[in-house]
């Protein structure tokens, strides 16, 4: 492959991303074939994107994908739609880079993994957090072996929006929208991927926590909506560490966070747009010449070539280092840190934490996707909070229930 050409699927989340895939600077490495989107009218039309033809029917922009050189799929569709989309395009024939979350069942995860290897196609997930300039300091650090073995990693992602912005999509769409059928553990790729990424270890075992909001639940009047307000999981980690991340959590916070902590020293951060952080030795593990405690700002200038392209681009700049590693995947074959299998990985944690979260913190096993009688014992496990489009199939609650 000498150029990515691309199909958009999903133009409302996609449209950040395409920003940077119709950019100047990728216009050589990046075209945009076409654009899928059901919400034609307002956000999917030519208009709005100039020179890639835009569909409401996903089986008619793949066919015309295939017809006009289309070898990659950049899949921004809802949260619990994303493995069989991914299944459908590796089949065509296409490569796919993916929203989070990989998949929302534990069968999904395995048909998922099962495509990738029988298809040869690449696949990688579009997780964006770790490449904030803060978070980039922060493995910069972890990598250096100043910090000796890591103890303890942690990982907050909060999403705190506004009332308008619940009401439109849960209180007015009861049961219907994924937004409000979303488990408190499932959305952790935000806090949970860049202590992955940092540590380079994967989870072994969950246990999670869900935690009742009563604003929540007094907003709703048919309370068939999510209405817990955070959820909490501690993992044991392939490296040896604890590791305590969130799902999308409802709290009271206007940043998201990250710290590592080691035997020799701790590094955290103050949110993926500050570019602050803060080091600390324990003070006989204390380099000559630095200090024991240091609060510093970096930004994503400071981090290279990519860096330079990321310093406006979104979420930190998280966005466009994404679309940087998918080039270099699908081009140069450069495996990207996020494949099938750390993307299934923490699938299969979101999953497992919220049934853990509703036995009072069971600890679960994370399946292995690699070892096949992991696979077998997942292969028909459909537990999903997620109804169909009849509104049938639900088999988990979206929230703990209340007596």
């Amino acid at each position: 492959m000498e150029k990515v050409r691309i199909g958009m699927f999903g133009a409302r989340r996609g449209g950040s991303y395409l920003s940077i895939l119709q950019a100047d600077y990728m216009k050589d490495k990046i075209e945009v074939v076409a654009i899928c989107e059901k919400d034609y009218e307002t956000i999917g039309t030519e208009k709005n994107h100039p020179g890639a033809p835009c569909f409401k029917d996903f089986d008619e922009f793949l066919a015309y994908g295939k017809e006009h050189g289309m070898n990659a799929v950049f899949l921004a569709n809802y949260f619990d739609e994303h493995a069989p989309y991914a299944i459908k395009c590796m089949e065509a024939g296409m490569n796919v880079i993916s929203e989070c979350t990989a998949a929302s069942t534990l069968k999904e995860c395995v048909e998922l993994v099962e495509c990738v290897e029988r298809t040869g196609m690449k696949y990688m997930l579009a997780e964006n957090y770790p490449f904030s300039a803060s978070n980039l300091e922060m493995n910069n650090f972890v990598h250096s072996g100043k910090m000796g073995a890591i103890y303890y990693a942690e990982g907050e992602y909060n999403h705190c929006g506004t009332y308008e912005s619940f009401e439109s999509v849960c209180v007015s769409n009861p049961g219907k929208h994924w937004r409000g059928l979303l488990p408190s553990t499932y959305y952790l790729t935000h806090a949970m991927g860049p202590l992955m990424y940092m540590t380079e270890s994967m989870p072994l075992y969950v246990s999670g926590r869900s935690t009742f909001s009563p604003v929540m639940y007094s907003e709703q009047a048919d309370h068939r909506s999510n209405f817990d307000g955070c959820g909490m999981m501690f993992a044991e980690m392939s490296n040896g560490m604890t590791a305590r991340f969130t799902g999308c959590t409802q709290m009271a916070s206007d940043y998201s966070r990250y710290r590592i902590v080691g035997e020799k020293a701790s590094i955290e951060n103050s949110g993926i747009t500050s570019g602050k952080v803060r080091k600390f030795y324990v003070n006989r593990f204390r380099p000559e010449g630095e200090p024991q405690d240091c609060t510093y700002v970096v930004s994503q200038s400071d981090f290279g070539p990519n860096g330079k392209l990321a310093a406006t681009g979104g979420h930190g700049g998280g966005d466009t280092w994404v679309v940087c590693n998918m080039y270099e995947y699908f081009v140069n074959g450069k495996d990207p840190f996020f494949d099938v299998y750390r993307s299934v990985a923490m699938s299969a944690t979101a999953i497992l934490g919220w049934k853990s979260a509703l036995n009072h913190g069971e600890n679960f096993r994370i399946p292995d996707f690699k070892n096949p009688a992991d696979r077998e014992a997942a292969r028909k496990d459909t537990d999903t909070p997620f109804p169909d489009a009849n509104g049938e199939g639900a088999t988990l609650p979206p929230c703990l229930p209340r007596n």
